[in-house]
């Protein structure tokens, strides 16, 4: 599927949540849920700073959803991202039953981009969604978005 007018214009939100992590001196990841009518249920950033680093924006958009949405709902919602679900993220959307996922960045640009920087790589396997979840449907990367995404990251590992 193309990515459309709205697609980008939920993934310019994405990143200014991520900015706004960043500000918060948590990681600059930022994410989007929005119902089959394109209606923003729900919008998540960051949350690592604390010292939980299972705080990610993707995985507390796919317990919301359990919790507050039909599993009809959850499977035409949209879950718009900064960045790329690592692979918990990814399990999650798959295991709620969540539908499509667009995302501005990858995971292996997120990974080549900190290597640049010399900063510490995840402590994950760098798996992309469909590795994890193979039956997702899954939009990404956008490139000019991803260059902001890039300029993110690079502000938070002091590389700018």
């Amino acid at each position: 599927m193309s990515i459309s007018e709205q697609d980008t214009k939920h993934l310019e939100r994405c990143i200014e949540l991520a900015t706004i992590a960043l500000e918060a001196d948590d990681d600059p990841f930022g994410s989007v849920l929005v119902d089959a009518q394109g209606i923003v249920l729900r919008e998540e950033r960051n949350l690592v700073g604390g010292g939980d680093a299972t705080q990610h924006p993707e995985f507390a958009l796919a317990r919301w959803a359990a919790q507050n949405l039909s599993p009809e709902a959850r499977r035409t919602a949209t879950v718009y991202t900064s960045g790329e679900h690592c692979p918990m993220c990814a399990a999650a959307h798959a295991w709620v039953g969540l539908g499509r996922i667009v995302y501005a960045s990858s995971m292996d640009q997120l990974v080549e981009w900190l290597a640049a920087f010399d900063a510490a790589p995840p402590p994950i396997a760098p798996l992309a969604i469909n590795q994890v979840a193979p039956g997702l449907v899954v939009d990404g990367p956008v490139t000019h978005l991803a260059e902001q995404v890039r300029r993110l990251h690079a502000r938070a590992q002091g590389s700018v």
